[in-house]
């Protein structure tokens, strides 16, 4: 027979799994996972899968886009990122990107002391000295309130992030491609992506 202990204890798993998504009881870890279509001129041609998972002041978050379309010829693109923040700090961030299983990009940055060292293919192309709060990851989970900047992992520079009002933003990265974000409930919605290999749009199925 179920005490009313008990029957607390799975009222209360139910409810956080509703509003932060899967608990790992096991590691005392919270787990948000995110999931979108990937839509070029009105057809869904790859999905994105974003996940967050918060243990006590770490938070892991890892991203996996698919996209397969047809130009002159048939592509496959797919877009890999892993990333670490611990009390609120970037701690680690690999990107890699593969264009017809082969790879385009491998970038990585890591905190080093006080500096962040940014990777190109295993080869050290900068030093960044200033300390870093938000990166792109973040914009999926994170509605970027009173935010002007955030780190790109994908190319080791620093974007702008301009409010266009009714929870919409404005990114521009540093080859001046924008990119628009739209938010509901703090979290991403839709957005309009440039990619650079590709344009699409990014809409929550969640």
């Amino acid at each position: 027979m179920v005490t009313i202990n008990q029957m607390l204890v799975i009222c209360l798993f139910i409810i956080t799994n509703i509003f932060l998504g899967d608990v790992e009881l096991a590691t005392g870890s919270i787990k948000t996972t995110l999931n979108f279509d990937i839509v070029m001129k009105d057809k869904v041609v790859g999905t994105l899968k974003a996940t967050k998972k918060i243990k006590d002041d770490k938070e892991v978050y890892q991203s996996t886009t698919a996209i397969k379309t047809r130009f002159i010829t048939e592509i496959e693109v797919e877009y890999k990122y892993d990333v670490i923040f611990e009390k609120q700090k970037l701690k680690t961030a690999r990107v890699v990107i593969e264009l017809n299983d082969k790879t385009h990009a491998n970038t990585f940055t890591e905190l080093v002391d006080n500096d962040y060292e940014m990777s190109k293919n295993d080869k050290i192309e900068t030093v960044i000295t200033n300390q870093i709060n938000y990166s792109t990851i973040l914009l999926y989970f994170k509605e970027p309130v009173n935010i002007t900047h955030c780190y790109s992992e994908q190319d080791g520079s620093f974007n702008t992030l301009i409010s266009n009002g009714n929870h919409s933003y404005k990114k521009i990265n540093s080859k001046g491609k924008e990119n628009t974000y739209y938010y509901s409930n703090g979290i991403l919605d839709k957005a309009n992506i440039d990619g650079g290999l590709v344009k699409f749009d990014i809409v929550s199925r969640d």
